[in-house]
């Protein structure tokens, strides 16, 4: 679906600087998506105010409210993944979302989400935010950054759609590494978003291949002008 507008739901649990990201890119043209939901686990999440500001509809799923199933987290997913089926959107973008919660069949292929590192280093459960960054400081390597990847039912697992390296450096603390890691993240989740948009992902044999543009599409990344 060449140049036709992703109809997206987010889905956070904090700040919302990734929504945020989002937000200002489509009001700039950057970004050819149409955030029709957010949803967060918290109803402190920073982000809310974003989606407030920005008059996109937003609706709180607290886990605590739902028990268990005998799926694990089955009556929390049917609920957030419910309001995201009534949104009628195409996709979901995972931005920050701190809960694991499983895909439905209706949604598999179309749930997204960004590591704070290069997969499958640093992730799975428990891995997140400074704790990724200091892991990566503690392991003294010397390139991190981040991926964008589909969502399975596990945390931080799924075809690998785009991954961008970031260097660490000696005087590094998980602050400034965090800081440099999320100025690629920028760039990193918008570029899927637009390959998205533009109908070029492919999953087969649980791999992602991005797809040559057809001809006389523009890219609509000023970053990626090659892709």
């Amino acid at each position: 679906m060449p140049d036709s507008k992703l109809k997206l739901a987010v889905l956070i649990s904090g700040s919302g600087r990734t929504l945020q990201n989002f937000i200002d890119l489509a009001a700039e043209d950057q970004l050819p998506i149409d955030i029709r939901l957010v949803v967060s686990n918290l109803p402190a999440a920073g982000g809310l105010k974003f989606a407030e500001e920005a008059a996109i509809p937003a609706k709180v799923v607290e886990r605590g409210k739902f028990a268990k199933g005998t799926s694990g987290d089955g009556p929390f997913g049917h609920a957030v993944f419910g309001a995201c089926r009534e949104a009628g959107v195409d996709c979901v973008a995972m931005a920050g979302f701190l809960k694991l919660v499983p895909v439905p069949d209706d949604f598999a292929g179309r749930v997204v989400n960004i590591h704070p590192a290069l997969i499958p280093a640093f992730c799975g459960p428990g891995m997140y935010g400074h704790r990724v960054h200091q892991a990566v400081l503690d392991a003294g390597v010397r390139v991190t950054g981040c991926t964008v990847h589909f969502v399975d039912n596990q945390y931080d697992h799924g075809p690998i759609i785009w991954q961008q390296p970031v260097p660490v450096f000696d005087d590094d603390t998980a602050d400034t590494l965090a800081k440099r890691v999320f100025e690629v993240e920028k760039e990193a989740y918008p570029h899927v978003l637009r390959l998205l948009a533009s109908g070029r992902i492919k999953v087969e044999n649980g791999r992602a291949t991005i797809l040559k543009p057809q001809r006389g599409e523009r890219s609509r990344s000023a970053a990626y002008p090659m892709d």
